[in-house]
């Protein structure tokens, strides 16, 4: 599990790549990312998403996330993150998976 705080900007691209790559040598075969903590996400924010969902695709590392408020909910349907990152509404529906 990876716990997304505070802003999501291209700026926030070393530590979340940082995290993913400390999960993948400790060889995690699924990605869950913890949005509760999410304050502000731009489209930069959105960009290193794709950008870690392209790196966990190429491993056969499927992503979920949960805790995602209403406003980013609609941001993921509307870029259709939605269809590549699978969204639960809490923590444990989204580990079990």
């Amino acid at each position: 599990m990876i716990d997304i705080k505070g802003d999501i900007t291209a700026a926030s691209e070393p530590a979340l790549m940082s995290a993913y790559e400390q999960a993948a040598r400790q060889g995690a075969r699924r990605l869950v990312l913890n949005f509760s903590d999410l304050e502000y996400m731009n489209s930069g924010g959105i960009g290193m998403l794709v950008t870690l969902l392209v790196r966990a695709n190429r491993q056969h590392q499927p992503l979920a996330a949960y805790g995602l408020s209403a406003h980013y909910r609609e941001i993921f349907e509307l870029t259709r993150l939605d269809e590549a990152i699978t969204i639960y509404d809490d923590e444990r529906s989204a580990l079990v998976g």
